[in-house]
C-alpha cells in the first residue's frame, strides 16, 4: 500500500494520504489531475502543505476524514462520545489498509487507550462519486456512549457559496443560497424521516455557480432517519463538508464487542449542477437493483375517489384508464378495516368486509383483465389509536415512557423494532401480496416521529425504527422480488439514497400543481434520475393549490419523470381525454430516452423562462421543454440555449407533438415564429448550446417541447 493513493474516475481525482499511522487525509478532491507518478504525488502533498504557523498545536494540523481533536483539530469532531465521562477524545492508530481494489480502500485503526476500533471505507465509484462510511467498535470492557460519527471531505477555498434545501408539505425541496463565511453552517433533521426540509443535496461552489457553470462540491447523507449536514470554514484556511446520523441522547450505547455503523456519505464534484447530478444518476443506474423494465404509466385513485371505494366506480375508472393507455392501476387508502376516513383503522391490514364483501378479487380481476398491473396503498409504520391493533396492543406504540406523543394526522407510530409488531406487519403484508396479484406497493409514512421511544423503557428509538423499516422492506422484497415499492411520505418527505436501495421510485410531492412541480421535480432530479420520480397529471384544478392549468402544461410537466395520472378520468372531457392519450403515447415513445439519458438544465437570464431536458448518453437524441413560468419583461422572450448536445454533431431541431402548439397571443394573432415548423432547423450542437434558438411567445404557466435528433 503506497503512502499516497491517487484514485481517478470519470474526470474526478481523489488523492488519499495514508502516510504515518494517523487516519487518512484527503489531500485533493476535484477535477481530474491526470496520470501522476509517485514522485509527482509526493510533490502534490508538498505543494499543498500549509505554512506551519498559527495552528492550535506546533506544526500544521492534519484534518482526517474523521477529524480528531488529538491531532489539534478544534472544529467539529469526527467522533463524539464517552465512556463514563472518559475517552471523549480519540487518537486512532492505523494498523492496516486494504486496497485500493476497484477504487475502494478499507482502513483498520485502533485506539487502545480509549478501547475503540474503527473501520473506514473510502471509495471512488466509476461515475466519479466519493463514498465513505465508518464502523466504530467498542473493544473496551465497559459501555461506550456514541453521540455522533461525522465524516468529512475538504473543499478548496474558492467554494464561497452554499446551496441546500428547505421545504414543507406540498412544497418539497425549495433551494436556499447562502454565502459560505467562516464558522459553521449546520442543517439538522429531527423528524425521524428524511424530512421535507432536509439539506438533501448540500453543495458548495464557486461564486454564482449554476446548472452549467462553476465548480461544485456536494454531499448527500444516505439515511432515512435523523441526520446532520454541515459546512465548516476556519481561519486556518480549512473548509470542510461533513455529515452523519443525528443521534438522540442515549440512542447508541455500545456494550463491549458491539459496533455502530454510520450511514453512507456520498459526495459529487462537477462543473455545474448538471455534472454533479449526473454522477449520482449514473451511479444509481449502475446498481443491480435499479429498475430495468420500462416504467409503466400509473393511474392512482386518490384524487379521483379519495375514501369512496365503490366497485362500480373504480371499475369505470379502470376502464377509462385503460383507454388512455395506462399500464398500472393503484388502489389508494381506504380498502382495509374500518378505514372510511383518516381517523381510524390504520394498522388493521385486512380487506374491509364492509366495502369489499367479496374481497378485492372483483377489482383485481377487472384491472388485470384490462391488461394493467394492480397496485395498492399501505402505511405499515403507523397506527390510528382508533383501530383494533391499537386497542389490542397499546404498548406497541412508540413513546418516551408512559407519555404518549401528541397525535399527528390522528395517528401514532408503530414500534417496528418490537419483534411482535414487526412480525404482525410482515405477516399482514405478506398475506396481502400472496393473496392478490399485487405488483406495486405505494408505501406511505404520514407523520414525523415525536417522542419516539421504545417502550417500556422509553429509550430513544428513531435509529431502531429506521433500521427495522429497512429490515421489513428487505424481507418483503426477498419474499416477493417482483413487487415494486414506492417511497411516499406525506408526499416527498422520505427521499434519500438508502431508502432507494429498497424502493423503486419516490413520490415527489402530494402537490401535483404543474407550476409547483416544475421546481420540485427539478430539485428532486438534482439527486435522483427521472425514472425514480413519480410525476402525475392531475385534474384541471389542482386539489392542493386550486390553480387551473390546461392539459398540455400538466402532462408536459409530468412527462419528465415516471409518468402517471391522478384524476377522475370518468369526468374528463372528450377533448382532454384525447390530448391525454397523445401525451401517454409520447411518454411511452420517449421513456427509453428519458430514463437512460442525461438530465440537463439551461442557465437562462430571464427567470420567467426555464429550459430543461434529457440528452441521450451518446448524444444522438434530445428532448427539451421550454417553460414559461411567469410573464416576462421581454416581448418576445428571445433565444434559449439547448444544453448538453454533442458540440460537433449537427441536429435536426423541431417542435415535438403534442407539445408543439404554443399557447400565447402571438400564435392566436396568426403571427408565427419563423423556425417553428415541422422542418425546424438543422444546426451544430455547439451553436444550439451557445447561440440557441428563439423561444415562442407563450402565456405564463405553459410549455412546449423541442426534439433534437443528430443527423
Amino acid at each position: 500500500m503506497a503512502d499516497v493513493t491517487h484514485l481517478r474516475a470519470a474526470g474526478v481525482s481523489l488523492v488519499l494520504d495514508f502516510s504515518g499511522s494517523t487516519l487518512p487525509r484527503v489531500r485533493y478532491w476535484g477535477a481530474e489531475l491526470g496520470e501522476l507518478d509517485p514522485g509527482e504525488l509526493d510533490a502534490v502533498l508538498l505543494a499543498q502543505a500549509p505554512h506551519p504557523i498559527g495552528f492550535s498545536v506546533d506544526g500544521a494540523v492534519d484534518v482526517a476524514v474523521l477529524p480528531e481533536q488529538s491531532a489539534g483539530w478544534l472544529g467539529t469532531p469526527g467522533i463524539i462520545g464517552n465512556r463514563g465521562g472518559r475517552d471523549f477524545s480519540t487518537a486512532f492508530r492505523v494498523v492496516s489498509v486494504d486496497g485500493p481494489v476497484a477504487g475502494r480502500s478499507v482502513v483498520h485503526a485502533v485506539d487502545e487507550v480509549a478501547g475503540l476500533g474503527l473501520e473506514l471505507v473510502i471509495e471512488l465509484t466509476p461515475s466519479g462519486l466519493v463514498r465513505q462510511r465508518a464502523v466504530l467498535s467498542n473493544t473496551g470492557s465497559s459501555e461506550f456512549a456514541v453521540d455522533a460519527v461525522n465524516l468529512t471531505l475538504p473543499v478548496p477555498g474558492q467554494a464561497v457559496e452554499i446551496l441546500d434545501f428547505t421545504g414543507r408539505w406540498t412544497r418539497e425541496r425549495s433551494p436556499l443560497r447562502t454565502r459560505w463565511t467562516q464558522g459553521l453552517r449546520v442543517r439538522e433533521n429531527r423528524t425521524g424521516r428524511t424530512g421535507y426540509d432536509s439539506a438533501y443535496l448540500f453543495a458548495a461552489g464557486t461564486a454564482g455557480f449554476d446548472n452549467r457553470s462553476g465548480e461544485i462540491w456536494a454531499v448527500h447523507t444516505a439515511w432515512s432517519g435523523n441526520h446532520r449536514t454541515f459546512a465548516e470554514k476556519t481561519y486556518h484556511s480549512v473548509s470542510l463538508l461533513g455529515s452523519g446520523e443525528l443521534l438522540l441522547s442515549g440512542e447508541v450505547v455500545l456494550a463491549p464487542g458491539e459496533s455502530y455503523t454510520s450511514p453512507w456519505q456520498y459526495a459529487s464534484y462537477g462543473h455545474g449542477l448538471d455534472e454533479v447530478s449526473g454522477r449520482f444518476h449514473r451511479y444509481m443506474r449502475s446498481r443491480p437493483s435499479h429498475p430495468k423494465s420500462p416504467r409503466p404509466v400509473v393511474v392512482n385513485t386518490w384524487e379521483a375517489v379519495y375514501f369512496d371505494h365503490d366497485l362500480g366506480r373504480l371499475k369505470a375508472l379502470a376502464d377509462a384508464a385503460a383507454l388512455v393507455g395506462a399500464e398500472r392501476f393503484v388502489l389508494d387508502d381506504g380498502w382495509f378495516g374500518s378505514r372510511r376516513d383518516d381517523s381510524r383503522g390504520l394498522g388493521d391490514w385486512y380487506v374491509s368486509d364492509e366495502v369489499w364483501p367479496d374481497g378485492l378479487k372483483p377489482l383485481t380481476d377487472h384491472v388485470t383483465g384490462l391488461g394493467m398491473q394492480f397496485g395498492i396503498w399501505v402505511e405499515p409504520e403507523m397506527v390510528n389509536p382508533d383501530s383494533d391493533l391499537a386497542r389490542a396492543h397499546p404498548d406497541w406504540i412508540m413513546a418516551a415512557g408512559d407519555r404518549l406523543p401528541g397525535p399527528a394526522r390522528r395517528q401514532q407510530v408503530l414500534d417496528l423494532a418490537r419483534p411482535e409488531a414487526f412480525e404482525y406487519i410482515l405477516e399482514r403484508l405478506d398475506d396481502l401480496l400472496s393473496t392478490y396479484p399485487v405488483s406495486y406497493l405505494k408505501w406511505d409514512h404520514n407523520r414525523d416521529l415525536v417522542d419516539a421511544g421504545h417502550r417500556p423503557t422509553g429509550r430513544a428509538g428513531v435509529r431502531g425504527q429506521t433500521l427495522a423499516t429497512y429490515r421489513l422492506l428487505d424481507e418483503l422484497r426477498r419474499r416477493h422480488p417482483t413487487v415494486e415499492i414506492e417511497s411516499c411520505s406525506s408526499g416527498g418527505a422520505r427521499v434519500d439514497l438508502e431508502i432507494l436501495e429498497r424502493t423503486d421510485r419516490v413520490w415527489v410531492s402530494d402537490c401535483i400543481d404543474a407550476l409547483e412541480r416544475q421546481s420540485m421535480q427539478r430539485w428532486t432530479n438534482a439527486l435522483i434520475p427521472l425514472e425514480l420520480m413519480g410525476t402525475h397529471v392531475g385534474s384541471g384544478t389542482s386539489h392542493t393549490t386550486h390553480r387551473q392549468h390546461p392539459i398540455d402544461f400538466r402532462a408536459g410537466t409530468a412527462l419528465f419523470g415516471h409518468f402517471g395520472i391522478e384524476w377522475d378520468l370518468t369526468k374528463a372531457s372528450e377533448e382532454d381525454l384525447q390530448r391525454l392519450t397523445s401525451w401517454v403515447a409520447l411518454y411511452k415513445e420517449l421513456r427509453p430516452l428519458l430514463h437512460t439519458g442525461v438530465s440537463v438544465h439551461g442557465d437562462h437570464a430571464d427567470p420567467a423562462i426555464e429550459v430543461h431536458g434529457v440528452v441521450a448518453e451518446d448524444g444522438s437524441d434530445g428532448v427539451f421543454a421550454i417553460v414559461a413560468l411567469a410573464t416576462s419583461e421581454f416581448y418576445p422572450p428571445g433565444a434559449v440555449r439547448l444544453p448538453g448536445l454533442s458540440p460537433d454533431r449537427s441536429y435536426h431541431v423541431r417542435p415535438l407533438a403534442p407539445g408543439d402548439v404554443p399557447d400565447g397571443n402571438a400564435d392566436n394573432w396568426g403571427v408565427r415564429l419563423p423556425w417553428w415548423t415541422p422542418e425546424g432547423v438543422t444546426l451544430p450542437g455547439r451553436v444550439l448550446e451557445n447561440a440557441g434558438v428563439q423561444a415562442p411567445v407563450q402565456y405564463p404557466e405553459r410549455l412546449v417541447l423541442v426534439r433534437a435528433t443528430a443527423v
